[in-house]
């Protein structure tokens, strides 16, 4: 019991943050993914003894991509209450995307219908293939296919065109005397 704990609190210690970012990116609301995170990581307890430890990544971004939409599906879930606002905890950026570039990608996926939003954050966060995908989401690989060309573009349409580098300024040209 005591090395099957160490295991698990050694699993949670080291991808947490990255779970619990992965959540924020399917809910869009960092108190929903906490909760997200938490359910999963108790029924993650429960099943370790089973848990293959070379699998158990795919089987947490399943069990997170399930979870998510067991909470969006609850009554509770869609009532706002008014003055719940809290700050927004925002997670680190990758190598080279600043803080405003961040925000209006989250922004554009918060957008997004919830199904294309987990598929994007799937393919795109997590590296999934179509077909890992379509088997944590169970729906078929062509709908994987077209939800993700449907986000995309959906996004793209939000985020606009890509901002293009301004050209260098040409030198001014200088007529030296004597040239004709």
């Amino acid at each position: 019991m005591a090395r099957r704990d160490a295991e698990f609190t050694e699993y949670v210690n080291e991808r947490r943050s990255t779970l619990r970012r992965a959540a924020y990116l399917l809910c869009g609301d960092w108190t929903q993914a906490e909760d997200v995170v938490q359910v999963v990581l108790m029924k993650l307890y429960v099943a370790w003894p089973r848990v293959h430890r070379d699998r158990a990544d795919a089987y947490v971004r399943r069990m997170i991509a399930r979870t998510a939409i067991d909470e969006w599906r609850r009554p509770n879930r869609r009532a706002v209450l008014p003055g719940d606002a809290l700050v927004d905890l925002v997670p680190p950026a990758p190598a080279g995307v600043g803080y405003e570039e961040r925000s209006v990608l989250l922004d554009a996926l918060r957008q997004l219908p919830g199904r294309q939003r987990q598929i994007v954050v799937l393919r795109h966060w997590w590296g999934c293939s179509v077909a890992e995908v379509a088997r944590d989401l169970l729906i078929t690989q062509g709908t994987v296919k077209s939800q993700t060309a449907r986000a995309l573009e959906r996004l793209k349409s939000i985020l606009g065109p890509p901002a293009t580098q301004p050209s260098p300024p040409s030198p001014p040209h200088v007529e030296l005397i004597g040239e004709s």
